[in-house]
């Protein structure tokens, strides 16, 4: 499945390109404009999955998408033997790397820059796969689980925390505005990148999102999925497992 929503509308350069780009781009500010625009609310997000995964014991963590290590220094927590966070973006692994090292996680953490629809990891390398806010930003999202699904071992979990639609009135109504213009007025306000703070929105309403999604897991062979709506569907979590 592709989804061909670009940051960059105006140039050929394919969907992939553009993404690493655009993240290069507002890498300095992107943690920052994440609190802003979810009142800090994330961080609450992604402890729900820290905790998810806590409860499988896993000793090798892939944390795909990791952009500046938010994930990867939380799981840290759990004591594993090692996390690897993922990122296709250098801008965004440096200012990660900074991180790790100020926080003393360096030997835990290892940073990689990578491409997750071609993952430079062996079959059943990762007992637990964790991507936060990053599936919407797949090229081919079928490729990506697939590979996904080959690193992960056997009974190995895999959880996503991605954007999603509120459903029900007043949130949905409240959700189109916000989304199509607080997030880009923010943007234009506070980030180097103005059509970034165009396209996460975008790329957001046009990602599938609950059940559709649930479905697109179990055609990449996931069990037991099942999500979590967040905040009356602003957000979900997705839980699933390799059999």
């Amino acid at each position: 499945m592709n989804i061909n929503v670009k940051p960059y509308k105006d140039r050929e350069s394919s969907r992939k390109q553009q993404v690493t780009e655009m993240f290069d781009n507002i890498s300095e500010n992107y943690d920052f404009m994440n609190r802003l625009m979810t009142f800090g609310i994330d961080v609450k997000w992604r402890k729900k999955v820290v905790k998810m995964v806590a409860e499988t014991n896993p000793e090798h963590i892939l944390d795909i998408a990791t952009g500046t290590g938010d994930f990867a220094i939380m799981l840290a927590g759990i004591k594993p033997k090692k996390i690897t966070g993922l990122d296709i973006s250098k801008g965004m692994l440096e200012i990660g790397k900074k991180k790790i090292k100020e926080k003393g996680l360096d030997n835990l953490i290892e940073m990689v820059l990578g491409d997750s629809e071609n993952l430079p990891f062996e079959d059943n390398s990762f007992d637990a796969v964790t991507v936060g806010f990053g599936v919407r930003n797949f090229e081919d999202l079928d490729k990506g689980l697939k590979e996904i699904h080959r690193v992960l071992r056997p009974g190995g979990i895999f959880v996503v925390l991605e954007t999603s639609q509120p459903e029900k009135f007043p949130f949905k109504q409240g959700y189109k505005f916000y989304s199509k213009y607080i997030i880009p007025f923010l943007g234009r306000l506070f980030s180097k990148d103005k059509k970034a703070y165009e396209y996460l929105p975008e790329s957001a309403g046009a990602f599938p999102y609950g059940e559709a999604f649930n479905n697109i897991l179990r055609k990449n062979q996931f069990i037991s999925v099942r999500n979590y709506p967040l905040m009356f569907g602003a957000a979900s979590i997705y839980k699933a497992f390799k059999k």
